[in-house]
């Protein structure tokens, strides 16, 4: 369920250096929303910046789009609110958007086939979070234990049940908590929760804040069980998170990744998607500033594991560059 937790960006409130908004007296105002997730992941600060790139650069004749980042509840639910056209893009996972429009998974026998993508963002690290003390060193050790995997029927949660089949285990072996990435640090901070299975850009701004105050780990997402579920679902990708990320975690570690998409439904007008798809690509320095994710998203990767038909709008502005699958 999408919150009515609204960032809205002006040139005013929020200046951008170098950019500036033209005529915006004599035009129309037109609303643009962007869900995003939880204030502790990742989709949200950069989903606030680019709400404030597009009301400050996107340009249609005689229209200014005013976009605003909500917080949501990340893919599953992001998906959702595009198949009932109650917003105007989200960010969501590959994997999922994929299962929504074939109708698998989640979605089984339920195809969301009004579903667009914009573009390819940045890859998302599975990270596998616990205290340096819990004893927890690799997935197998989760037995017995406490564990965060998100909403039900969520992404997240989906991923530890297809984590649990690779490794021959079942959600009844653990305790599983249903908290947000920020409620879930806060109970592991508390000693209320063993682990939180967290996927998102990383450096993630709650893990970071556990780290900063806490010894934690990363547990490592590695060898034949996870070669098993890559076969199984072939969007997660082998990553390393690297050395540094987060205070203590002084050694790369090995995990998994799925790559974030921005993704849109078929009734947003097409001048409307050339628009802010141009926004995006065009001011990507802009958001590497606000988190180091943003560095990572490039119109030369925009179509990397899109396998949803791509909105004409953003097409558009592909084919003016020259970037195709």
């Amino acid at each position: 369920m999408l919150t009515r937790r609204t960032l809205m960006f002006s040139a005013a409130a929020l200046p951008l250096a170098g950019l500036s908004v033209k005529g915006a007296a004599a035009q129309t105002r037109s609303f643009f929303g962007i869900a995003t997730g939880g204030t502790g992941g990742t989709y949200y600060p950069l989903g606030g910046m680019l709400a404030q790139l597009i009301s400050n650069t996107a340009e249609l004749p005689n229209t200014k789009l005013s976009a605003t980042a909500e917080t949501g509840n990340a893919s599953v639910a992001n998906t959702k609110l595009l198949s009932r056209g109650e917003i105007e893009s989200a960010f969501a996972a590959a994997d999922i958007l994929d299962a929504a429009y074939k109708g698998t998974g989640q979605f089984e026998g339920k195809k969301v086939e009004n579903v667009r993508a914009i573009g390819a963002l940045y890859p998302e690290t599975v990270q596998l979070v616990v205290r340096a003390d819990s004893g927890i060193n690799k997935f197998e050790d989760l037995k017995g234990k406490s564990i965060s995997s998100g909403s039900p029927g969520s992404g997240q949660w989906q991923l530890l049940g297809d984590l649990m089949e690779a490794h021959g285990m079942s959600r009844d072996d653990v305790s599983e908590d249903f908290s947000s990435f920020s409620q879930s640090v806060e109970k592991i901070k508390d000693g209320n929760l063993d682990a939180s299975l967290i996927t998102a850009g990383a450096p993630t701004s709650s893990v970071t804040e556990l780290a900063n105050g806490h010894e934690i780990r990363i547990v490592p997402l590695t060898g034949p069980a996870i070669a098993k579920l890559q076969e199984k679902q072939p969007y997660y990708v082998s990553s390393i998170l690297p050395a540094g990320s987060y205070k203590g975690v002084d050694k790369d570690v090995e995990t998994l990744a799925v790559r974030a998409i921005w993704a849109t439904h078929d009734k947003v007008p097409d001048d409307v998607i050339y628009a802010v798809t141009k926004a995006l690509y065009e001011n990507t320095e802009t958001l590497g500033k606000v988190h180091p994710k943003g560095k990572e998203i490039a119109a030369k990767t925009a179509l990397e594991s899109v396998s949803i038909p791509v909105h004409p709008g953003a097409e558009k502005y592909y084919k003016e560059i020259g970037v195709s699958k």
